[in-house]
């Protein structure tokens, strides 16, 4: 899998959904996608669980207005930087566009 591949948003999007901070990925399938390229990125680049934390809960009060407990989002960071060394997209692979802008492509 590459980072910013369909497969790669997918998994992604399954481990977001399955956190649902805000409780509405049941009704809401895409609802974090805002997440999905940023996190892909910042994974890529190499990011560790605290810059992967730090964005996650900026993600959380900024954007969707919450405030997360405080292990919450590192909790979530150390989940997303082992499903990203496990998966293998740690070692090497080519950053491909990120999901906003193939959207657009398509549209």
């Amino acid at each position: 899998m590459r980072p910013g591949n369909r497969a790669t948003e997918n998994s992604l999007r399954h481990l977001l959904n399955a956190w649902d901070p805000i409780g509405v990925a049941d009704e809401v399938r895409d609802e974090y996608d805002c997440m999905l390229a940023p996190l892909l990125r910042r994974l890529h680049d190499g990011a560790d669980r605290a810059e992967i934390g730090a964005f996650l809960r900026h993600e959380l009060e900024d954007h969707f207005g919450l405030t997360p407990g405080p292990t919450d989002p590192e909790a979530m960071a150390a989940r997303l930087v082992s499903w990203w060394t496990a998966s293998g997209e740690g070692a090497a692979c080519a950053w491909v566009a990120p999901v906003s802008a193939r959207r657009t492509r398509r549209s």
